[in-house]
Formats: C-alpha cells, structure tokens, sequence
C-alpha cells in the first residue's frame, strides 16, 4: 500500500515539513524502519536516530528538530503513530454467514452481516447484533444479547445471560460469567453458595486473552464503557468496574470490589474483596490492596499506602547497610537483643518441661 506524506497529514491532523509528494509505503519502528517506512519519534535523542535511520518520513512534536527528511508535525505524536497505523493495518476477511459446522439454538436471532465461524456453540434465545464476527470454538450460553461490531476470538467461553454491548473484543481463551468463587464452610466442609447472577460487559469494552470475569452471586458483575482490561486477569463476583479504566495483565479483583472511573491497576495487583477505589487512581505494580483508596490516589507496595511513603520506606530499607556500617553500635545492640531472645525462650522451654 502507498500513500503520500500529504495524505497521511491529512488522516492524523498534521502538519507538513517537506516534500508531501513523497511516498510512504508502511509504519516501522526506528530500529527496524526501511526506506517507505514512517516512524514517530517524541524526543531529541529519538528524533536523531529516526534522523539516521532508513525510514522516509518522521512524525514528531511541534518545535523538536530540523530534518533532511519529510516531517509530520504533531502535538500528540504517539497518538498520530497510532491513526497512522490504521492506514496500513491488513484488513481482516472473514466469511458473513453461519458455518455448517456451527450449532444455534433455538429461538437465536442474528443480525445483518453477522459472521459465524466453523463448531461455534450458540445457546438458547441468544441475541446477536448487526456486524458481530465470532471465531472458531467460542461457547455462548442460553440468553445472551451481543451488540453490534463486536468481535469474539477463539476458544472462549460466554455463560449464560451475559449482557456485551457494542464494539466490544474479547480475545482469545476468556471465561465470562462463570460462578464466582462463593464458599461457606457448615459443619466443618465447604458449602456452595449458588451464583445466579450474571456478567454485563459495556460498550467498547477490550478484554485480553485469558482473562477471567465471573457472574454475580445475585445482581450483576458490571464492566462499564471503555475500560481495556489486559491478558489473565481474574475479575470476581459482584465486580463493578467504572468506565476507561486500565487493567493490567494478572490483576487479581476480589469481590463485591467497586472501581471507580480512569483507575489504573498496574500488572499483578491484588485486590481485597469489598473495599472501593476512587476514581483517578492508580495502583503500583504487585501492589496489595487491603483497604479503600480515596479518589486521585497514587498507592504501591504491600499493604498499599501512598506512593511517596513507600518510596521513603525503600530508600530507608536500602540505606540500612551503611547505617550499621556507620554505627556498629546499632548492630552490636541488635546482636545482644537476639541472644537475650535467645535465652529467655530457652528458659520458657526448660519451665515447661
């Protein structure tokens, strides 16, 4: 596929420096660019080597360097590499109509345009919008509504009266509206509690390979508009996440858990069960949430606590060696605490016997 500089500008909202006749044939990063190709690059030291590197043309901020090169002038460039690479994204082609292969259920309407691809399991009373395309292997159970435009991959698996609305990808291997994980112990084993509840998934909605979201004990487990949730994470019952959130790969999400809007959960969080999280928010990577988090917060480590703090507890812990290293006094101190220990758990010992 080739395109003009001009052409390209005018789909991202850029601004020309240089030739816009000139041909862009692909999108490449600068380490791996070939003449045609187009990069972005968002700093001076960025902008130098996307300078010396093959590539034809550089998308860049408004103000950073002069080039020999075409230059596309943004004040967003990560944002204009992204619409950039809409343009030379293979189209996928898949087949509209149902296989033979596929199985419907009774009562289940489809849409126009509604692709459904080869052992295909459709449910019972199943509601399927205009324009969805469902991969090899997928399982839907019985009353599901799927809104339009979206797209589920292979292997997956949609329990019964799952709600997903519009423009929603769900890629490969996910469990959505399984039984949420409820146990109580009487006398003195493990009784199930039933799940009756189900899964509503919101409009434009992504949700990463292998990720997890279980059905409501009662009521609904809800994932509101916009929010990208990565590959493997587990979301439990009664879960209400609020909308753009990012969710990281291997996030753990206890239930009855309430997410507010924009919050960021960083890779291998875990969530305790019935607490809330403020809007605006963000948790640190393998942090370990135990308590609510206020609106705007910034939280890491385990237990969570404010970011700075953890930070000041780190610099503490790694300035220890040379505390005791300038104060020997203070492991002698420690050395002579341990032996006390040591003796008085000793004697305890002996006056039990």
């Amino acid at each position: 596929m080739e395109m003009t500089i001009l052409s390209v500008a005018e789909h991202i909202g850029a601004a020309v420096e240089g030739d816009p006749s000139v041909e862009i044939t692909g999108v490449a990063s600068i380490e791996e660019a070939i003449p045609g190709d187009l990069v972005f690059a968002e700093t001076e030291r960025l902008f130098r080597a996307a300078e010396e590197s093959q590539a034809t043309a550089i998308i860049a901020p408004v103000g950073l360097g002069v080039s020999r090169k075409p230059v596309l002038r943004v004040h967003r460039p990560r944002y204009a590499f992204a619409r950039a690479l809409e343009l030379f994204a293979p189209e996928q082609s898949v087949k509209v109509g149902v296989h033979p292969t596929a199985v419907l259920g009774e009562s289940a309407r489809l849409g126009h345009s509604v692709a459904i691809q080869p052992y295909c399991v459709i449910g019972k009373n199943v509601r399927i919008g205009n324009r969805v395309v469902i991969y090899p292997f997928v399982y839907i159970g019985n009353d599901v509504t799927i809104g339009d435009d979206t797209i589920i991959y292979p292997n997956t698996a949609i329990h019964d009266r799952t709600e997903i609305g519009h423009r929603v990808v769900i890629n490969s291997g996910c469990v959505i509206g399984a039984d949420g994980f409820g146990f109580l112990i009487h006398e003195g084993r493990h009784y199930k509690i039933p799940q009756i509840g189900n899964v509503s998934i919101g409009d434009d909605v992504e949700i990463g390979a292998n990720a997890t979201i279980d059905r409501a004990r009662t009521g609904t487990t809800r994932i509101h508009r916009g929010t990208k949730i990565d590959n493997l994470v587990q979301i439990a019952h009664n879960v209400e996440i609020g909308e753009d959130c990012i969710i990281v790969a291997q996030v753990g999400i206890s239930g009855s858990v309430e997410v507010g809007d924009r919050v960021i959960l960083a890779g291998q969080a875990g969530i305790k069960d019935n607490i809330a999280i403020g809007s605006d928010s963000m948790v640190g990577a393998q942090a370990g949430v135990i308590g609510d988090v206020p609106p705007n917060s910034v939280v890491s480590g385990y237990p969570a606590r404010p970011h700075k703090d953890q930070m000041r507890v780190h610099a503490s812990l790694h300035r220890l060696p040379e505390i005791v290293k300038t104060f020997p006094e203070i492991a002698v101190a420690i050395q002579r605490l341990t032996e006390r220990i040591e003796e008085l758990e000793q004697r305890l010992d002996g006056s039990g016997q």
